[in-house]
């Protein structure tokens, strides 16, 4: 029989709540978490989608467009950043599987589920606050 701590699991993720059931180790990071923030930076962010999904990316693996990752130009790869929109305030945290942006001098560039999560879809290009974990 399993004890769940409902107030925790309110806040959990479905995966992460499954894998806490089953006894899976591993880290869901959230946003709302207390981590130890490293360096903060901010600026532009842009996202990433459908014509990239399945392809390859820098570290090698292939690119999902529903997970929550996110290319930046130098943190190593699995670095996790915690993505705030300074627009909004919603948040998300992303793990750097890829390289760029590319494109001006953008900080950033989310997945799409990692957008949509920060409420940025829309406008394509949204102001952030980025905090390296």
């Amino acid at each position: 029989m399993f004890h769940i701590n409902t107030a925790r699991a309110a806040t959990l993720s479905r995966a992460a709540l499954i894998a806490s059931l089953i006894g899976l180790s591993g880290s869901f990071a959230h946003a709302d978490e207390k981590m130890e923030v490293l360096q903060t930076i901010t600026g532009s962010a842009s996202w990433y989608g459908g014509k990239f999904h399945g392809r390859t990316t820098a570290n090698g693996e292939r690119y999902n467009m529903h997970e929550m990752t996110a290319a930046h130009r130098t943190l190593p790869f699995g670095t996790k950043v915690r993505v705030i929109n300074e627009r909004n305030g919603k948040a998300v945290v992303v793990r750097i599987n890829d390289r760029g942006p590319f494109v001006g001098k953008r900080v950033i560039d989310l997945s799409r589920g990692a957008a949509q999560a920060v409420g940025m879809i829309d406008q394509g290009v949204a102001r952030v606050k980025l905090e390296v974990l």
